[in-house]
């Protein structure tokens, strides 16, 4: 049996017919017709599928769209803008982190949430608050470069 949901995507409030088990996932991209987050795992073992609710880097694959509630949902394509892009947008593309880009949503929404909460993180904390992440281009010192580079942008 579906529900409406009022979702705040991306600073837009967007209504989607539902089953209030279906993951957020699926209605970001089924319903709502966003490129981005990615099916990766289906799991949250990848982090390809991660968004921000309500600033916090969840796994939408796994979130029960019942559970979002009021929150404030922001993808990828949410976190900045072509024209300013976000301090970590900027450092992964200053960085040329990706070759294939698949998991790009993943790493970059939780290390501008991993940023939020920690300014100035060493090496070992950005290791740890990117942890459960997958890339299999190989790519890892890339971005934590780019992460280091990031958190100096941010002042």
């Amino acid at each position: 049996m579906t529900e409406k949901f009022t979702l705040n995507v991306n600073g837009k409030t967007q209504t989607v017919d539902a089953d209030p088990d279906m993951p957020l996932l699926y209605a970001l991209r089924n319903d709502l017709g966003l490129s981005n987050p990615h099916f990766g795992c289906g799991l949250a073992q990848c982090g390809a599928c991660t968004v921000h609710v309500d600033g916090a880097a969840v796994r939408s694959c796994v979130t029960p769209l019942s559970s979002v509630g009021n929150a404030k949902v922001v993808t990828l394509s949410g976190l900045g803008t072509p024209e300013k892009p976000h301090p970590v947008q900027t450092a992964f593309i200053q960085e040329e982190v990706f070759q294939c880009g698949y998991c790009l949503n993943g790493w970059v929404m939780t290390s501008a949430a991993l940023l939020e909460q920690k300014k100035k993180p060493t090496d070992a904390e950005i290791r740890q608050g990117l942890s459960g992440l997958k890339c299999r281009c190989g790519t890892h010192m890339g971005i934590l470069r780019a992460v280091k580079r990031a958190s100096e942008m941010m002042g």
